[in-house]
Formats: C-alpha cells, sequence, structure tokens
C-alpha cells in the first residue's frame, strides 16, 4: 500500500471480551510482540466487544511506550450492534453525516489517539447516502481526526456509488484460499483498476476450522510443499494470497505468538507458479478451466 501500513495487519476483534478477554498487560505485551515482528496495523472497530475492545486496547497502548508514529490503526463504523452500550432495537447500519463523524470521534477518544490512519464504513447499507457519507469524511480529513478513508464487504457497484462523492483507497473483503470468489467474480481485478487496496479478512479461510475432504486435499497438498518452502501451513496459505497482483494485506485475526512470527516470515515466501495453481486446484478439487 502507498501509505506505511504493514503488509500483514492485526485484527484485534478477539483481544476483548468477545474473545480472549486480554488483561492491559496482555494487550501490551501482544501489541509489542506484533511490533516486534514488523506489524504494525492494527485493525479495530466500534462494535468489537460490543463497543468495548476500541477502549481495552486505547488504555493499554497509552501505557505501552510505543510511539504513536510508529503504527497505524484502523477502525471501521456503521453497524448500530445491539449491545448493552447501545440503546438499539434491531441490528441496523447508520451512515447519516452526524453518525459518521460522531463515531470516528467515539473511536479517537476510546483509542487515546488524536487521529485514525484508516476509516471505514463496516458493512453496506440499502439507505447509504453518498453525499453525506463524503460530507462526513471530508470533515474527519479536514479536521486531521482520519488520513484515510475506506468500506468493507462492499461490491464493486457500491464502491462506485461512494467513490463518485470521496476517494475510497481501501476495500476490506472476506478472501482466502477457500473463500477465493473475489478472484472470479471481478472484485479484485477492480481494486487493481481503480488503485483500490484490498485487505483480506479471515486469511486463513476454513482450512483449519473444518474436517472434510476439502481441507484434507488442501492439507494434503500443502504438505508436499512445506519441506520445499521450509515453511509451515498457515505461511503457505498466506504466500498464497500475497501472490495475487492485487497486493492483498491480509488481516490476521490470531492471538498466538508464534502464529503471529509466522505471518510475518510468509512475505518473504515466493511460490512458484505451477505450487500456486497446486493448491489453487487442491482447493477446488479439480482442473482450472
Amino acid at each position: 500500500m502507498k501509505k506505511n501500513f504493514s503488509k500483514i495487519i492485526a485484527g484485534a476483534m478477539t483481544w476483548g471480551s468477545w474473545g480472549k478477554q486480554f488483561s492491559k498487560t496482555e494487550i501490551i505485551k501482544l501489541t509489542n510482540h506484533c511490533v516486534d515482528n514488523q506489524i504494525t496495523t492494527f485493525d479495530h472497530a466500534d462494535i468489537y466487544g460490543g463497543y468495548t475492545t476500541e477502549t481495552d486496547f486505547g488504555n493499554a497502548f497509552a501505557e505501552s511506550g510505543i510511539k504513536r508514529e510508529t503504527i497505524q490503526l484502523i477502525s471501521k463504523c456503521g453497524i448500530q450492534y445491539i449491545s448493552e452500550n447501545r440503546n438499539n432495537k434491531v441490528k441496523h447500519y447508520n451512515y447519516s453525516k452526524d453518525y459518521i463523524i460522531w463515531s470516528a470521534e467515539e473511536s479517537l477518544k476510546n483509542l487515546k489517539t488524536d487521529y485514525i490512519d484508516l476509516f471505514l464504513l463496516h458493512r453496506p447499507s440499502p439507505l447509504m447516502q453518498p453525499d453525506d457519507i463524503a460530507e462526513a469524511v471530508s470533515i474527519l480529513k479536514q479536521q486531521g481526526k482520519i488520513k484515510a478513508f475506506g468500506v468493507s464487504n462492499f461490491t464493486n457497484s457500491q464502491v462506485d456509488l461512494i467513490s463518485k462523492s470521496t476517494v475510497v483507497s481501501v476495500n476490506q473483503i472476506e478472501f482466502s484460499l477457500t473463500e477465493h470468489n473475489a478472484m472470479h467474480d471481478g472484485t479484485l481485478d477492480y481494486m487493481m483498476l481503480n488503485n483500490i487496496t484490498p485487505m483480506a479478512w479471515s486469511p486463513l479461510g476454513y482450512v483449519f476450522k473444518d474436517d472434510n475432504e476439502q481441507t484434507r486435499r488442501i492439507h494434503k497438498q500443502l504438505g508436499k510443499l512445506m519441506g520445499k518452502y521450509n515453511a509451515t501451513e498457515d505461511q503457505l496459505l498466506l504466500a498464497w494470497i500475497m501472490m495475487h497482483p492485487a497486493n492483498i494485506h491480509p488481516v490476521v485475526g490470531t492471538t498466538d505468538y508464534k502464529r503471529i512470527t509466522n505471518a510475518t516470515k510468509a512475505i518473504q515466501i515466493k511460490l512458484e507458479l505451477e505450487d500456486w495453481f497446486l493448491i489453487l486446484v487442491a482447493c477446488q478439487g479439480h482442473k482450472v478451466p
């Protein structure tokens, strides 16, 4: 990416009450481990932990000793979640100008920072008004509260709708070996054509979650390549993603120290062309067309 976002991004969704429930000390330790492994970009959203994880991270970061200018913070807004911290009757989306500005300011306060490096609309809403969004983004940028703007889980036409009024620099999508439709439905082609950086959430897909015929084929093929590349399975899966010319940044949700270290090392793995296709074929269960 043109900005200084790390190639591997640390996803913080499970750091708080939606997962590990880390203490302040544990968050400081994990954040430092990421930074020590050249993972300097941290992916947040206001709703994580029922609107509590950004605060947990912010309180820890304030005592971490890490300089703000050495890391990058991503946050997202728009999902109005049913939570004890919000008086919502139903899960819905809010992209009014006032709400976007308010949400960004809440994230700034909770993360204990003066600016967010990248601010995303979390999921598309059927009631989005592009001009309202553009006005909010313009105000936030002019005030120095956000540095860049993007979207998450948007289709190409939805990106077009928003980008007619404001610059969209990132689309954060689900992408992995086992969820690779973005390669075939035009999503990644569109981002390459429009200078939009893809960030991939759930980059390991279902390979380690499911035990079925597909995942067994994948494990078998990865096993044949591990020695050749002196790599673990998770490293090969990340290397497979990063070989795509769209310049995909994997958002890695693991809190396992070894896997975080592995993820950074995956950047150096350059798969041979036929090996990349062998992995794809193992996933699909048939040769490419």
